[in-house]
C-alpha cells in the first residue's frame, strides 16, 4: 500500500496557443492545457462541477480536441507531435492511436458520415480521414480539400447535411465542399481584404445548426459575418460598440433560435447577438483578460431537481382565480436570455462555466499555469502560501487551503526556471528567466522592483535567496558562472564553471557555503568568507550532467545531487566522499528535498513522472508515486508543516502529498503519551539503520520546549501542535479551534481565520452579522433581478383598474401578477388579507425558485418560509447558505407574519424545534459533501458544531489504529490504544488471542494487559461452558492453548442461532467477530479447514448483510459473491444456500439502486424481512452510515492502471493490493470491507489490514 498519500491537486490552465481546446458533451465539459486534458463532470448530488479525470497521454502541446456527438465517453485529440488519439473517458484508455498524421494537425473533427471516423487537417492541407474501427480501418484523403492556396486555421462538418464542410484560412478566405457539387475554393475574404495580399486570419467559424447553408465567421481584425455558404454573398456584418473589440471565439445557443454569443480577445467581455439585429443585445464583463474560447453545451443540464409548486392553469377565471404570470424577465428590456451554459476559456488560462440565464458561474477556475511548472517553494513565514514558476512565464501564488490561486506575477518573462522567497515576511519572490536575467517581484506592490542582468540573455536556471543572510541572491547560469550578489545588484563572487550550471544551494549551518551542479557532472563546494574563486571541493561521480543539490537541513556536511543518470548521490562534505547512491529512477532527476524533520528521508522527482522517497540510512527505497503525467521538476515541504510535501510537474499541475504515513508509528507514539525519547531524538540516534523514525527537527523541538512552559492543558496543546505538523492543508487549525470554543475559550483568542471556516452554531450570526456590518456597500443580487417588464395590454389594466374602484382587490391583484407586475399586487394584497398576502408571496417566491432566481430570498424570509428555502440552497449545492438561514431561524432572526391573534408561544416552540431539526439535516449534508470531497478534518469540524458526542466513535477509531498496529512490532502500541478506551476489556482480549509467540510471550503480553494466563484461560472456559455462558467460554478459549475448541463451540452456536426465523445480525454478529482474532498460524492449521471454511462463509455473509446496513454499496454485491464462490468451493455444513444469497442480493439491488428493474411485491416483502434483521438492537450504540472515503481518493491518478478485482473496472483514487501482490481492490473499498468482514477477500484465511 502507498505510504505517501494525495491529498490536493492545483489543475492547470487552459492553453492560449491553439483553436479548438474546449469541448463539451451533456454534463461534462473538456479543456486542454498544453499537455493534459482536464475532464470535469457534473455532481448532481451538489450540483457542481467536479475534476473527474486528466488525460496526459500527449508529450507534446496538444493542437485540438473534438468529442464524438454520437459516443459521450469518446473524444478525439491531437498534438504537435503529429499525434492523433481517440480517448473512452469511462475507462480512461486509449481506444485508438495514429503515430504519424503526416503534419501537426491545426484542427481535428469527428466525421458525420463514419461511425467510427475522426478528421485531421494540417497547414494547407490536405484534409485526412482517419477510419480506426469497423472491417476497413486505415486513413484516407478526402477527395477535393486538398491543395490550398492558404494555411488552414479550422475547419468544421456542418452538423445535420451529411459531407458538408468549410475551411478557415489565414489569409481571411473560406473554401466550402460538398457532395454532389463542386467545391468552393478561398471564398467569402472580408471585402476590405479584397486585391490585397493582406492576410487576416479566420478565427472562429461554426454553421448555423437551424439553416443548410448558413455560417457565422469571425476575421481577427475583421469581426464577425453571417455568410450564405450557397450564394456566397455575407448577409450581416456585425457592428462593434468600440473599434478596439476583436474577438478569437464564437458559439451558437441551441436553445434559442438565431442566438449566438462571441468572447472579446482583449477583455473578456461575453456580448450575446441575434442574428436578426446588426448589434449586440447584451454584454456582461466576466473577467479582465480577453476571451480566448468557448463551447456551449448543447442541452441544459439536468440538474437536481427542486421541488416548487406552481399554480396550475384555471379553465374558467373568477374574482379568485389565480393567475399565471409571465417569466421574469432579464435587466435587458427587450428579451430574455435562454437557458445555456457556456464553457469559458481565458487568455490567462482561467476556465469557467458561465450559466448565461441565471448569469452566474457555475464553476469557475479563475487562474491556472498553462505550462510546465518548474519550481515550487512556500513562503517562509505562511505554510498556506506556495509560489510556482512556470514556462508560461508567470510566477504564480496558491492558497493550499483553498487551492485557489491569490496572486500572480506581471508575466511576459519568457520561461520562469527557478524562484526563491525572500526570508522571513519581506513579501518578496526572485525569479530566474531564459532570456530576461533575474528579477525580484514584490508580491504585495504587485511589480517587478529589481533586475538582475549579469548573465546577459543566457537562461538562469537556479536562483537562490539566502535565508542566513538576506542580502545576499545567488544564481546560476548557461553562461558557467555562479554568481553572488547584494539585492542592490553589488557583486560579491563570480564563480567559473567549465561547463553550464543548472543548480545551487545554500549551507542551512553556513552562511558562506554555497554547493552547485554542473553540466561536467561535478558538484562543487564554494566558501564566500575567501577571496578565492576556487571551490574548497569538487565531488566527482556521476556519468552525467549533475542538476539540483541540495544541504541537508539536520546532518552538517551531508548534501545530496540528482543528476541526468537517473542517480541520486549523497556527498559527506567533512569525509571527502559519496556516502550513497539512490538508484531507481529511470530517466534524469530533477526534484531534490530532504525532509525537515527525519533526517534520513530524501525524496526526489525524475523524468520517468515518478516520485521517490528514499530512507538514505541503507539507499532503500521507501516509496515510488506516480501519480503525475510528466516529468516532475519541483519538491517543496514547509518547516512549519514538514510530512506536507508539493510538487511541480511538466503536467501542469501542482499536487500536494502527505508523508505521514510514512512515520506513523510516531503520531501513535503522541497520541498514546509516550515518553518524550520515543517521539525526539538525536540526529545520530535516528541515523543507525533499522531503527524507528525520530523527530530531529526545530519544530518538534520549539514544541517540547513550549510544552515545558506550561503547568496546565498541556496533552491538549500537545496534541494541537503536533497535529497541525502533520496535518496536511484542510481544516486541521479550524478543528482545534472549535475544540477550544467548546471547551470555553474566550472569544477574543479566537484568531481572524476562525470566521473563514466552520464555525460554532453560536458564532455564525454573530461573525455574519459583522461581516454584514463592515461592507459599505450590500449587494442585494449578485446577478441582478427583474427591471421593468415588456409593454402592456392596455386592455387588461383598465379591467384591473375597474376591478380596483368596484372594490374586488383580488382580482385587481391577480391581474397584476397575469402582467408580471407583481410590486403592485403584493401591495395592496394586504387589504384583502394578510392570509392572502403571504399565498402571494409564496407564489411569487415559487416562480423564482423555478427560474433559479436568487430574487426568490426576500420573499421566502419575509413569510418566514425557512424550510422551503433551505431545499432552495441545498438543491443548488450552497449549503453553507442554507446552513446561515437555518441558524438564523433557530436564533428567532425570521418569524412568519402573525396573521391571527392566537396565542404564537406555542407556535414559536413548535418552530423553534422544526428549525433546529432543518438546521440539524443542512449539518449532516454539509459534513458529508465535505467528506465525499476528500476534506474529512472539515466534515469532523461539522461534526463537532453539531455537538455530536465523540465518545463513541473515538473509541471506534482507537480500535481501528489498534487492528493497524497487530504486526510483529508494534503490539505493545495497539495495547497502548485499547488501553485508551474506557471498557477494553473484551478488545484486550481480541488483541491478545490474535498475538503469536512462545508460551512464555503469550503469558506476559497476556499479563501487560490484565488478563489470566493460557492455563487459566482453558480453566476458565469450561467453568464459563458449565455455567452456560458461551461468550466467555470462546473468549477463553481463544486466550488458551487449544484455540480450536472456540471454533468449534462458536461455530455451532452460531449455525443453531441461523437456523431461528427471528435472528439478527446483532445476536450472531459479536461471537463471529470474536472468533475472526483466533491466530492466523492457528487457523490455516489443515485439520481447521472445515472450521476455517465455515468461518470464512459466515463472515463473509454477515459481513454482506452489515454492508448493506452500512449502505457501503460497493462492496455488497463483492461480499455475497465472496461468499457464494466459498460455498461452491468447499464441502461445508452451514444453514445457507447459494440460492437464497442469490435472490438476497437481487431483491436488494431492486429495492435500492435507482438504476435495476423496479421491484415486485414479492422483493419488497423480502427486503422488508432483510431489514428487519439487519436492525441495531441496541439504541443507543454506534450506527455508522455511508461509504468510506479516503482523503485524496477523488483525486484524478496517472499511476499505474489497476483493475478491480470486485468490479473489473479502473480503480479511482489509492489502491490496495492483496497478499497475493497482483488482485487489487480500491482503498476505499478495503476500508468497508475490513470493518465489515475481517478476512481477506482472496478466502485464504489470512486478516485484511488496510488501516
Amino acid at each position: 500500500m502507498a505510504k505517501v498519500k494525495q491529498v490536493g491537486l492545483l489543475a492547470a490552465g487552459c492553453q492560449p496557443w491553439n483553436k479548438d481546446v474546449c469541448a463539451a458533451s451533456g454534463d461534462r465539459f473538456a479543456y486542454c492545457a498544453t499537455l493534459a486534458i482536464y475532464i470535469y463532470q457534473l455532481d448532481l448530488q451538489y450540483n457542481e462541477f467536479k475534476l473527474r479525470s486528466i488525460m496526459s497521454e500527449h508529450k507534446k502541446t496538444i493542437t485540438a480536441i473534438s468529442w464524438c456527438p454520437d459516443n459521450p465517453d469518446l473524444f478525439a485529440s491531437a498534438s504537435a507531435d503529429n499525434l492523433l488519439i481517440v480517448w473512452n473517458l469511462a475507462e480512461q484508455k486509449t481506444v485508438a492511436r495514429l503515430d504519424n498524421t503526416k503534419g501537426v494537425p491545426a484542427s481535428v473533427s469527428w466525421c458525420w458520415n463514419f461511425a467510427d471516423g475522426v478528421a485531421f487537417v494540417s497547414q494547407r492541407g490536405p484534409l485526412y480521414i482517419w477510419v480506426y474501427g469497423g472491417t476497413d480501418p486505415g486513413v484516407t484523403v478526402h477527395k477535393e480539400a486538398h491543395s490550398f492556396l492558404s494555411d488552414i486555421c479550422l475547419f468544421r462538418w456542418h452538423p445535420t447535411k451529411k459531407g458538408k464542410l468549410v475551411f478557415g484560412h489565414t489569409d481571411g478566405s473560406l473554401s466550402v465542399f460538398q457532395p454532389g457539387s463542386k467545391g468552393q475554393k478561398h471564398v467569402l475574404r472580408p471585402e476590405s481584404l479584397e486585391g490585397t495580399d493582406e492576410e487576416d486570419p479566420v478565427s472562429a467559424l461554426e454553421w448555423d445548426p437551424l439553416s443548410t447553408d448558413y455560417l457565422l465567421v469571425s476575421n481577427l481584425h475583421n469581426g464577425i459575418r453571417l455568410v450564405d455558404s450557397e450564394a456566397l454573398a455575407c448577409i450581416t456584418s456585425f457592428c462593434f460598440p468600440s473599434a478596439a473589440a476583436s474577438v478569437q471565439c464564437l458559439a451558437w445557443v441551441p436553445s434559442a433560435p438565431g442566438m449566438f454569443i462571441t468572447g472579446d480577445s482583449q477583455v473578456g467581455v461575453l456580448r450575446v447577438w441575434n442574428v436578426s439585429r446588426s448589434t449586440p443585445l447584451d454584454s456582461f464583463k466576466l473577467k479582465k483578460t480577453g476571451f480566448h474560447a468557448m463551447h456551449v453545451l448543447n442541452s441544459p443540464l439536468a440538474k437536481k431537481a427542486q421541488s416548487s409548486c406552481s399554480p396550475s392553469k384555471s379553465h374558467h377565471t373568477s374574482s379568485t382565480s389565480e393567475a399565471i404570470p409571465p417569466p421574469t424577465l432579464s435587466q435587458n428590456r427587450s428579451f430574455s436570455l435562454p437557458p445555456g451554459h457556456a464553457v469559458c476559456c481565458f487568455m490567462d488560462g482561467g476556465v469557467g462555466l458561465y450559466d448565461m440565464g441565471a448569469k452566474k458561474w457555475d464553476f469557475l477556475r479563475d487562474l491556472g499555469h498553462v505550462e510546465t511548472i518548474f519550481d515550487c517553494k512556500f513562503k517562509p513565514d505562511d505554510h498556506n502560501l506556495l509560489a510556482t514558476a512556470s514556462f508560461d512565464g508567470t510566477i504564480k501564488i496558491w492558497d493550499t487551503d483553498t487551492l485557489t490561486a491569490v496572486y500572480t506575477s506581471p508575466g511576459n518573462e519568457g520561461v520562469v526556471y527557478s524562484l526563491s522567497w525572500a526570508p522571513g515576511d519581506l513579501n518578496c519572490i526572485a525569479g530566474a528567466t531564459s532570456r530576461n536575467g533575474a528579477f525580484i517581484w514584490d508580491v504585495k506592490k504587485g511589480k517587478i522592483i529589481t533586475r538582475f542582468n549579469e548573465h546577459g540573455k543566457n537562461g538562469i536556471f537556479c536562483i537562490s535567496w539566502s535565508h542566513k543572510d538576506s542580502k545576499r541572491i545567488a544564481t546560476c547560469s548557461g553562461d558557467g558562472f555562479c554568481i553572488i550578489r547584494t539585492i542592490d545588484g553589488k557583486i560579491l563572487h563570480k564563480y567559473k564553471h567549465p561547463a553550464a550550471v543548472f543548480g545551487c544551494d545554500w549551507s542551512q549551518n553556513n552562511k558562506d557555503m554555497i554547493a552547485t551542479g554542473c553540466e561536467d557532472k561535478n558538484v562543487r563546494v564554494y566558501y564566500l568568507a575567501t577571496s578565492s574563486d576556487q571551490p574548497l571541493k569538487v565531488f566527482t561521480g556521476h556519468l552525467a550532467k549533475v542538476f539540483h543539490v541540495r544541504w541537508s537541513p539536520l546532518r552538517e556536511g551531508i548534501l545530496c545531487s540528482g543528476s541526468d543518470d537517473g542517480t541520486v548521490r549523497i556527498w559527506d562534505y567533512t569525509q571527502d566522499v559519496c556516502i550513497n547512491v539512490l538508484s531507481g529512477h529511470a530517466a534524469p532527476v530533477r526534484g531534490l528535498m530532504w525532509n525537515t524533520e527525519i533526517p534520513y528521508l530524501l525524496i526526489s522527482g525524475s523524468w520517468d513522472y515518478t516520485i521517490r522517497v528514499w530512507d538514505t540510512r541503507d539507499g532503500t527505497c521507501l516509496d515510488a508515486v506516480y501519480d503525475h503525467g510528466a516529468d516532475v521538476y519541483g519538491l517543496t515541504c514547509h518547516q512549519s508543516r514538514p510530512f506536507t510535501m508539493a510538487s511541480c510537474s511538466r503536467d501542469s499541475t501542482v499536487r500536494l502529498w502527505s508523508l505521514t504515513p510514512l512515520i506513523s508509528p510516531l503520531l501513535l507514539n503522541i497520541l498514546t503519551n509516550q515518553p518524550w525519547e520515543k517521539i525526539i531524538g538525536n540526529t545520530d540516534t535516528a541515523m543507525v539503520p533499522g531503527s524507528p523514525p525520530m523527530l530531529c527537527g526545530k519544530v518538534s523541538r520549539d514544541i517540547k520546549q513550549e510544552l515545558d512552559k506550561l503547568s496546565s492543558d498541556i496533552r491538549v496543546k500537545k496534541l494541537r501542535w503536533f497535529s497541525e505538523c502533520f496535518s496536511p492543508p484542510g481544516g486541521s487549525s479550524n478543528l482545534w479551534d472549535l475544540v477550544s470554543v467548546i471547551n470555553g475559550q474566550d472569544d477574543s483568542l479566537l484568531p481572524a481565520s476562525y470566521s473563514k471556516g466552520v464555525m460554532h452554531m453560536k458564532h455564525l450570526l454573530k461573525f455574519k452579522t459583522s461581516e454584514a456590518q463592515e461592507l459599505t456597500i450590500v449587494k442585494m443580487s449578485k446577478f441582478g433581478g427583474g427591471i421593468g417588464a415588456p409593454s402592456k395590454e392596455e386592455r387588461l389594466i383598465e379591467a384591473a383598474d375597474i376591478h380596483l374602484r368596484l372594490g374586488q382587490t383580488q382580482r385587481y391583484c391577480e391581474l397584476m401578477v397575469e402582467l408580471g407586475q407583481w410590486e403592485k399586487a403584493l401591495s395592496v394584497a394586504p387589504g384583502v388579507s394578510m392570509k392572502y398576502w403571504k399565498k402571494l408571496m409564496q407564489r411569487r417566491a415559487d416562480q423564482l425558485m423555478a427560474e433559479d432566481n436568487d430574487d426568490a430570498i426576500p420573499y421566502c424570509i419575509a413569510t418566514g418560509d425557512i424550510k422551503k428555502l433551505v431545499t432552495f440552497f441545498t438543491g443548488r449545492g450552497q449549503l453553507l447558505e442554507a446552513l446561515i438561514i437555518a441558524q438564523g431561524a433557530c436564533e428567532g432572526n425570521i418569524r412568519a407574519p402573525q396573521s391571527s391573534p392566537v396565542n404564537h408561544m406555542t407556535n414559536d416552540v413548535d418552530n423553534r424545534l422544526q428549525y433546529q431539526s432543518l438546521l440539524y439535516k443542512v449539518c449532516k449534508e454539509l459534513a458529508e459533501w465535505y467528506f465525499q470531497d476528500g476534506c474529512s478534518v472539515l466534515a469532523a469540524c461539522v461534526g463537532i458544531v453539531l455537538g455530536e458526542a465523540a465518545n463513541q466513535s473515538t473509541a471506534y477509531c482507537l480500535e481501528l489504529l489498534a487492528r493497524k498496529y497487530m504486526t510483529t512490532t508494534t503490539w505493545e502500541l495497539s495495547a497502548d490504544l485499547l488501553r485508551m478506551i474506557p471498557d477494553n476489556h473484551i478488545l484486550l482480549s481480541k488483541l491478545c488471542a490474535f498475538y503469536p509467540g512462545s508460551v512464555a510471550e503469550i503469558n506476559h503480553f497476556h499479563e501487560s494487559c490484565g488478563l489470566p494466563s493460557l492455563e487459566e484461560c482453558k480453566a476458565l472456559a469450561e467453568a464459563a461452558m458449565c455455567e452456560g455462558d458461551l461468550f466467555s467460554a470462546v473468549k477463553f478459549h481463544l486466550l488458551s492453548s487449544d484455540p480450536e475448541n472456540a471454533l468449534r463451540i462458536g461455530l455451532d452456536h452460531v449455525k443453531e442461532q441461523l437456523t431461528r426465523p427471528d435472528w439478527t445480525v446483532d445476536i450472531v454478529q459479536p461471537i463471529l467477530d470474536l472468533m475472526s482474532y483466533i491466530r492466523t498460524d492457528c487457523l490455516i492449521k489443515a485439520k481447521l479447514t472445515g472450521a476455517r471454511s465455515e468461518l470464512l462463509i459466515l463472515c463473509g455473509y454477515i459481513g454482506g448483510l452489515l454492508a448493506i446496513r452500512r449502505q457501503y454499496l460497493s462492496i455488497v454485491p463483492a461480499l455475497y459473491e465472496y461468499t457464494s464462490q466459498l460455498m461452491k468451493r468447499r464441502e461445508v455444513c452451514v444453514p445457507l444456500k447459494i440460492e437464497q444469497l442469490s435472490m438476497e442480493l437481487d431483491t436488494w439491488r431492486a429495492c435500492t439502486q435507482s438504476n435495476s428493474n423496479p421491484s415486485s411485491e414479492c422483493q419488497r416483502e423480502e427486503f422488508s424481512y432483510l431489514e428487519r434483521r439487519i436492525q441495531p438492537t441496541q439504541p443507543d450504540g454506534l450506527v455508522l452510515c455511508g461509504a468510506d472515503y479516503v482523503t485524496g481518493s477523488n483525486l484524478p491518478s496517472h499511476s499505474d492502471v489497476q483493475l478491480s478485482c470486485f468490479t473489473g473496472h479502473r480503480i479511482q483514487g489509492p489502491v490496495f493490493l492483496l497478499e497475493d501482490d497482483k488482485s487489487a481492490i480500491s482503498l476505499n473499498d478495503a476500508l468497508m470491507w475490513a470493518e465489515v468482514n475481517p478476512f481477506s477477500p482472496l478466502g485464504t484465511g489470512l486478516r485484511i489490514n488496510p488501516f
